[in-house]
């Protein structure tokens, strides 16, 4: 089983939810989608046992056979390629922009003179490791990337499907996040009950009903602030999977970087309820 835990807005609590359901279940990997600014390392602690580069395929105009076409930039959605067509007898020019390059290979696969090839561009690396039994990937983006998406792909390709498989996801309702729950079997929404949690996790749910993945939501600092989350779960029929108090307590656990079921090991069960509480929505 693939659960993904993600959010409408940041900092509301996913790496906590993630971490700490690892650590409350057995049989169990945790691949930390959040590329651009992984965190759940801090938390388990892994050890590090491989580091793969990450690569992105990048197109790369053959001079000697292109006719300036023209043909590679209309079909790249993305603006990552520029012709300037020749003219008064004069060859025309290229201009690739690497980083709007989401390689897709349609250029190279569609140029009518076969004067596009791929080259490897170094975007990130991808880290595997565990600790006390526990799985553990994660992608690290490098400094100026401007796309985290195909660097999420590359860390799914480790999934273990023989493990119940935890996804921390991006924040947001973007491609990154989009990217990181496709394929998942269920998907825990972490929110907060202030007014931008509540907005941000409208726009959540609205994702995943279009994406038909099932979803339930837990409520974090649950008695810091209105009824109105609540309200909307009720009246849009999402199960609210478990509420998790606003303590100083495990504020400063978390400043530590101490996980709330090793600072406190009585919400190991709550944890273990709200991974049951999965698997019968489930059935």
């Amino acid at each position: 089983m693939i659960i993904a835990i993600a959010s409408g807005k940041g900092g509301t609590g996913k790496t906590t939810i993630a971490v700490n359901l690892a650590l409350s279940i057995g049989n169990v990997q945790i691949l930390d989608c959040d590329v651009e600014e992984p965190n759940a390392h801090i938390f388990l602690k892994p050890k590090i046992e491989k580091q793969i580069k990450a690569y992105i395929p990048v197109p790369k105009i053959v001079a000697s056979k292109c006719t300036y076409c023209g043909k590679c930039a209309s079909i790249c959605v993305y603006n990552a390629i520029a012709i300037l067509p020749g003219k008064d007898g004069q060859k025309g020019g290229s201009l690739i922009f690497d980083n709007l390059c989401h390689g897709c290979g349609a250029c190279s696969c569609l140029c009518p003179q076969g004067a596009i090839k791929e080259v490897k561009r170094e975007m990130g690396i991808v880290e595997i490791g565990s600790r006390d039994g526990i799985e553990f990937v994660h992608g690290k983006l490098n400094i100026g990337e401007a796309m985290s998406p195909p660097l999420v792909r590359q860390v799914k390709e480790h999934i273990n499907s023989n493990k119940t498989v935890i996804i921390d996801a991006p924040p947001g309702t973007s491609c990154p996040v989009v990217g990181s729950v496709e394929g998942s079997d269920f998907c825990i929404l972490v929110t907060e009950p202030t007014p931008f949690g509540l907005n941000d996790l409208i726009l959540a749910v609205e994702v995943l009903r279009k994406m038909n993945i099932p979803f339930g939501v837990v409520i974090n600092r649950a008695d810091l602030g209105n009824v109105l989350t609540e309200e909307f779960c009720k009246k849009e029929n999402i199960p609210v999977l478990m509420k998790i108090p606003f303590k100083k307590a495990i504020a400063m656990a978390y400043s530590n970087g101490e996980p709330m079921v090793k600072a406190f090991p009585e919400y190991k069960k709550n944890f273990q309820e709200l991974f049951g509480a999965v698997g019968r929505i489930l059935g």
